[in-house]
């Protein structure tokens, strides 16, 4: 009798490979199989030879080497090339049977797959997956949510091969029904977004205000990466400002200065922007990028916009310091908006988040992973019911501590010229949303008087909603209210 495999895995890319050969290595034997069926035969033949990792030359084939029930998890193209696989593979399938879908999938076309597959007695799994290759290959950060009577079918996979804790907790659990674990991939990609912005500014910061080397930066990163900050982004830094080619050549110097974006970034502030949620500094990161594209605009403006030609004449060391504390500071807003959003769209979708599980679940193995995430999840233990992390007693006190720092690093940067847009509008997110009366009085005066929208009085009670004839030629009559 032929072995049969414990779980199939269409997509022969980066992540793909890098799983089958963790599954692999964690004693599951698991059938491959990619569109173009000769990358098959070059895994076979290559970094799967001799591994327990069945080849299969069609879907097909594929689904013939499952045990039951079948467990069939594709790494793909997100949009129309999944659709297009599961149409490929449901004929070959029976009830109970396990559709996984571990790409960047819009989360509304994950909760529309998993009703499709239900109706057909399917089981559909959408799972956020992060960690990029080498957590993919040594246990990545695994966030499924969709079909719930598949998860204990999938639990002993999924936390087999996923990252762990410092205390032995598996950095996977069940996120929720529906799209709810694409949809908080989705929000992570948006916080990752955010981190590597920061970090980027902070880098400018010290590049081009301070004139440091980047020797002398990598010692900086490596620095704070045993303390508050101490995380997968700023490690990753510290060795990228350190590496050197064989000529000795530091390559960060020749990497052409526009980023590229595969969409999640933009998708985060887009439910943002539907939910109503603030998610600026997210926001801002996403607009760098799209500025940083506009290189030859940017080469040519260079010659004819002008700016400060201040130079930075403090103490370098006092300034460092305060671009650790306002790094931290906006690090803290970028994941209070991001969990803003999710308690938003959660509560929209019915679906019953864990936001400290949310946490652990990003403590290892995805690029966000940092210490202090194991804050917030106490913040949430502490009080599932958090309307905004900047409200727990830690991290309010850690801003505190911050601010004075973070206003001095803003201040600077103004005066050298040097663009902090995400660093910026964290502390406008932090300003406006501890304030108790913001200048949207006027705002609303403002629509009244042209449009007629109407206003609430502080003297009278919310929903009571009044208009006044600012010009007398304008007559009694109000435009209905609402909200988008």
């Amino acid at each position: 009798m032929k072995k049969q495999a414990d779980i199939g895995l269409v997509g022969l890319a980066v992540m793909g490979e890098n799983l089958i050969l963790n599954m692999e290595s964690k004693g599951l034997t698991v059938a491959c199989f990619n569109r173009t069926t000769s990358k098959v035969d070059d895994f076979l033949n290559g970094r799967a030879a001799g591994k327990n990792i069945i080849g299969s030359h069609s879907v097909a084939e594929l689904v013939g080497h499952l045990q039951r029930p079948r467990k069939v998890m594709c790494m793909i193209r997100s949009g129309e090339a999944v659709d297009a696989f599961i149409e490929s593979v449901v004929p070959y399938l029976e009830p109970g049977d396990i559709i996984i879908d571990g790409g960047n999938s819009n989360y509304l076309d994950t909760s529309r797959r998993v009703e499709a597959a239900e109706r057909k007695g399917l089981h559909y799994i959408g799972t956020g997956i992060s960690g990029g290759e080498e957590g993919a290959l040594l246990g990545p950060s695994i966030m499924p949510g969709g079909s719930v009577a598949a998860w204990e079918s999938i639990r002993p996979i999924f936390q087999k091969i996923c990252a762990y804790t410092d205390n032995g907790e598996p950095c996977c659990d069940w996120v929720g029904e529906s799209g709810a674990g694409h949809f908080v991939k989705m929000v992570h990609n948006g916080i990752e977004y955010g981190d590597m912005q920061l970090i980027g500014e902070t880098y400018q910061m010290m590049k081009a205000g301070l004139g440091l080397s980047n020797d002398a930066m990598a010692a900086v990163f490596a620095a704070w990466n045993q303390g508050l900050l101490d995380s997968y982004l700023i490690e990753i830094t510290r060795d990228i400002l350190a590496y050197r080619d064989e000529n000795n050549v530091a390559v960060l110097d020749q990497i052409l200065d526009t980023a590229g974006q595969k969409g999640t970034g933009k998708l985060t502030v887009e439910y943002a922007i539907g939910a109503c949620q603030p998610l600026t500094l997210i926001g801002e990161a996403v607009f760098a990028r799209c500025l940083s594209a506009l290189k030859d605009e940017r080469v040519a403006a260079a010659e004819v916009l002008k700016g400060p030609q201040a130079t930075f004449n403090g103490d370098r060391d006092a300034l460092i310091e305060d671009l650790e504390q306002a790094l931290y500071a906006s690090k803290i807003v970028s994941y209070a908006q991001g969990y803003q959003v999710m308690r938003a769209v959660a509560a929209e979708q019915g679906w019953n988040l864990n936001y400290g599980g949310i946490a652990l679940m990003w403590r290892g193995g995805c690029i966000i992973r940092s210490a202090f995430l194991d804050n917030i999840k106490a913040a949430f233990d502490t009080d599932p019911e958090l309307s905004n992390l900047l409200l727990d007693p830690f991290f309010s006190q850690a801003l505190a501590n911050a601010q004075d720092s973070w206003r001095r690093v803003v201040a600077t940067a103004v005066q050298l010229g040097i663009p902090l847009p995400a660093i910026g509008s964290a502390l406008a997110y932090y300003d406006g949303y501890r304030s108790q009366r913001l200048p949207a009085n006027l705002l609303q005066a403002q629509r009244d008087y042209f449009g007629a929208h109407t206003y609430e009085r502080i003297d009278q009670p919310r929903g009571m909603f009044f208009h006044t004839n600012w010009t007398g030629r304008g007559g009694a009559t109000a435009s209905s209210t609402y909200n988008v």
